[in-house]
């Protein structure tokens, strides 16, 4: 009786926890964050929206609504998160007072740079609205507020322009937070909103807080020793009428915040004239009235001039390269802007008078793409990751030529030059701004390259001619390549071209020359790449960009007349080697080598590489295993980046669709994984890290591995992730496409890290844009200038609508009941004639 008995209770405890966990299970599943929807809760911990110009600087909209990573001076200041902040006071109504923000982020109270000694000189400690909710809808970022003291609803939009094909006016150094506000009561409200701000452009003597209409500049003078030091923050209201106060209250310890505080909290605005320096912080009172079910909007705009820098990156050398490079001769960077506008007042009249203009615009942009109706996971993902362009990524120099990162040290830029081999993932920047996208390819093949064709691929700042004294990259170069291609197919500028293209055959030949000097179609000796190391012998990756770049020389060698048999010769041998050297049956492989090539011994060869130096340990894994940092027989997510590459150039397939489809399913089956816990990564883990998913660079499923494989195998990088996913799509394989991109999202879903920065090697990983891509691959969506043919190949069916962008217009395109169709919003496209899955209307 008694074993029954503790039987019988046993098996009611395990019935409890079962109904406990699957209650808990549903709980969670219910909470979730759908994609493209709001953040809220704990998935605002991390939310930063960029707000700011292509290359022009940037500020961050919170989730909450706080400004911060305010990076204005020609860097990235990830931390700066300088005392400024949006209040509502409310006249006749207890505790009113309140900073235009949701709670704090647990995370920044303890944890954050000087928390340790109590956050000094925050406003943390400031009353703050109950509940708060975020709407990102790119570049428009909504802040919602909700408070149980006040009877009002508060919306807060940022927003700075952003107008494909316009790259000047999307350049601006400017932004704007809008506050709406609604009186849900039945009285009558009279309150006053103050916009409040510490000197954060003060860095030593000679700052000081200034006047312009409606508003404050903080300014800071250079020196001569420091003349990057120079710059004006200026924050005015648009429409409406300000009282400012220039000198907060000065004194010692937390007296001036502490006294512009109380000036808040009883709705006393003040009006103390601007002084000659050392100003604590100003403040600007917009005061108002509101009848019940009224509603106000008060636009706060920002703009910023910083017209000097001190960055000079690269070696000058003693000859120029190729050609007219229309040298840029500033000792040190200068911002695009600077060039354009004299001063903060022009900016600040610029910003003024087209604001209206500039926002209509900008918001056409938004309501035609997100006017679609692809997977939510994918729009999410193209939207969130244009943030990059506003980010500290991105430069522009006077010239207007860009000039870029790969992402964003806490306060430096990570890895320069415009790295060739991690821009060749972007897929954004060549449809939204084509002439920013072309000035890449002209530093490359005229500042970069020298007159054997060799290409550094990072270019020097200000962008002038290049020390050629390491290594080309060998998908860099070749990708640039089918990037000429691809610039020429979508500006249909085929005059642009015909100038480029002796540089490019210098390009190509180097290439052979130096990679595939035995004519065999493929990259055979040591070719450098995106991994940082060389590898040995053929590969699948690195041919599948040499097919790429062949095929690119055909197609234009064609066009414009030129002999291109030598290239057609090399295409079809490489194919043939590829299909049946490389592929073992499932996927693509790279075949190490050692013996016959012109290259010195893996040994040597380290000695002119800042990665790969050999050790006695090292000598004797060489003996054994051959070099360092290959992979062999492995399965590479980037096994054949070219082709999918050379597919969103608008390239025909290079390689035969079944082994292509194979090698991306296993991709898929061998590299994805949901669950990371298991994985050992003693490379850079925090990509995707415990019970998070990703997609691994590499496994060896017929085993193989390395003691050493190439360097970063073991990590999950975010825009290789896309690129997969888009080439999985492409091919048919729609959800696991949508597999890859829903486990890279819910990495980035506002808990552990911000939705709008995906990172590698820093911030706003210039990578990421493979996201874009992810609309070519699962609409076929493209428009060929040359030709004036409107790609379509739908794989998500017949009634499909997307976002296309193009060198003169933008609109939305796509198939309804089968038949295609386009809706230009702006600008014109000159579509002649459809092209539905190989089939011409």
């Amino acid at each position: 009786m008694y074993l029954s008995r503790k039987i019988i209770f046993t098996l009611f405890v395990v019935v409890v926890m079962l109904i406990s966990c699957q209650q808990q299970g549903k709980k969670a599943e219910q909470t979730y964050r759908d994609f493209n929807e709001s953040y809220s809760g704990e998935y605002l911990n991390r939310v930063a929206f960029p707000i700011g110009g292509i290359g022009a600087g940037m500020m961050c909209l919170e989730g909450t609504g706080a400004v911060s990573h305010v990076s204005l001076g020609n860097e990235p200041e990830i931390f700066n998160e300088p005392c400024t902040f949006a209040a509502i006071s409310v006249k006749g109504i207890e505790n009113s007072a309140k900073v235009l923000e949701g709670p704090v982020p647990k995370w920044k109270i303890f944890g954050s740079p000087g928390t340790g000694n109590g956050a000094v000189g925050a406003s943390f400690g400031l009353p703050r609205f109950d509940e708060v909710s975020f709407l990102a809808r790119f570049p428009f970022g909504i802040v919602t507020l909700e408070d149980k003291d006040l009877p009002l609803d508060v919306e807060i939009t940022g927003w700075s322009p952003f107008i494909p094909g316009d790259a000047d006016n999307s350049s601006l150094p400017a932004g704007a937070l809008e506050y709406h506000f609604r009186n849900r009561s039945n009285k009558e409200i009279e309150a006053v909103f103050s916009w409040n701000a510490k000197n954060f452009m003060k860095k030593g003597k000679g700052n000081s807080i200034r006047s312009v209409e409606n508003g404050f500049i903080l300014h800071q003078d250079g020196t001569e020793e420091n003349p990057e030091y120079e710059g004006d923050f200026a924050v005015f209201v648009e429409g409406d009428d300000a009282v400012v106060d220039f000198c907060w209250f000065r004194g010692g310890w937390w007296d001036p915040l502490t006294i512009a505080w109380k000036n808040i909290k009883e709705s006393r605005f003040v009006e103390n004239p601007p002084v000659e320096n050392d100003a604590p912080g100003a403040s600007l009172f917009v005061p108002f009235t509101l009848a019940p079910g009224a509603e106000k909007t008060i636009n706060l705009c920002f703009s910023w001039y910083v017209p000097v820098s001190d960055l000079r990156i690269g070696n000058d050398p003693v000859s120029t390269g190729t050609g007219d490079a229309g040298l840029c001769c500033s000792g040190t960077h200068k911002p695009w802007y600077s060039g354009k506008f004299a001063s903060i007042k022009e900016v600040t009249g610029y910003w003024r008078n087209n604001y209206h203009d500039l926002r209509g615009k900008t918001e056409l942009f938004k309501e035609t793409f997100f006017d679609t109706n692809i997977p939510e996971e994918v729009i999410e993902a193209v939207a969130a990751n244009l943030a990059i362009l506003k980010s500290p990524t991105v430069m522009r120099q006077t010239d207007g030529k860009l000039w870029c990162w790969e992402g964003c040290c806490d306060s430096w830029g990570c890895c320069h030059g415009s790295c060739t081999h991690v821009w060749n993932y972007a897929q954004a920047l060549p449809h939204l701004f084509p002439q920013l996208e072309r000035s890449l390819r002209q530093t490359e093949f005229y500042e970069s390259q020298n007159e054997d064709g060799h290409q550094t691929f990072r270019a020097s700042l200000p962008i002038r001619p290049v020390v050629h004294n390491f290594h080309a990259a060998s998908d860099g170069q070749l990708g640039g390549i089918m990037k000429i291609y691809r610039e020429w197919r979508i500006s249909g500028d085929t005059e642009w071209l015909m100038k480029l293209w002796p540089n490019v055959v210098r390009s190509m030949d180097y290439c052979i020359r130096t990679w595939d000097p035995r004519g065999k179609g493929v990259l055979e000796e040591p070719h450098h790449n995106t991994y940082d190391i060389e590898f040995w012998g053929p590969d699948g990756m690195c041919t599948s960009f040499y097919l790429g770049a062949l095929k690119s020389m055909v197609e234009m060698g064609k066009c414009i007349g030129e002999d291109i048999t030598r290239y057609d010769t090399l295409f079809v041998k490489g194919k043939k080697y590829m299909e049946k050297e490389l592929f073992n049956g499932e996927y693509f492989i790279q075949k190490i080598q050692i013996e016959g090539l012109n290259a010195t011994s893996p040994v040597e060869a380290a000695k002119n590489s800042w990665t790969s130096d050999y050790s006695e340990e090292a000598m004797k894994l060489l003996e054994e295993e051959g070099p360092k940092y290959q992979y062999g027989t492995g399965c590479l997510s980037d096994g054949i980046l070219g082709a999918w590459i050379a597919k969103m150039s608008g390239l025909d397939e290079l390689l035969d669709s079944e082994k292509v489809k194979s090698h991306l399913g296993s991709i898929y089956k061998y590299n994805l994984k949901h669950d990371l816990r298991d994985h050992a990564n003693p490379q850079r883990p925090s990509f995707a890290v415990g019970n998070e998913g990703g997609l691994l660079l590499c496994t060896w499923p017929k085993g193989g591995e390395l003691s050493l494989p190439f360097v970063y195998s073991n990590e999950v990088w975010t825009g290789i992730e896309y690129q997969v996913a888009s080439h999985l799509m492409s091919e048919g394989m729609v959800e696991e496409g949508l597999d890859i991109v829903r486990t890279c999202r819910k990495r980035y879903d506002g808990r552990i890290r911000n939705p709008f920065n995906e990172y590698e090697c820093g911030s706003w990983y210039a990578r990421a844009m493979a996201s874009y891509g992810l609309i070519q691959g699962l609409t076929g969506l493209r428009f060929d200038a040359v030709d004036k043919t409107l790609f379509i190949d739908s794989r998500i069916g017949d009634n499909f609508k997307a976002f296309i962008s193009t060198e003169t217009g933008f609109g939305t395109a796509g198939l309804k009941n089968g038949v295609p169709f386009i809706e230009v919003k702006d600008g014109h496209i000159d579509v002649k004639q459809f092209n539905v899955s190989g089939k011409l209307l």
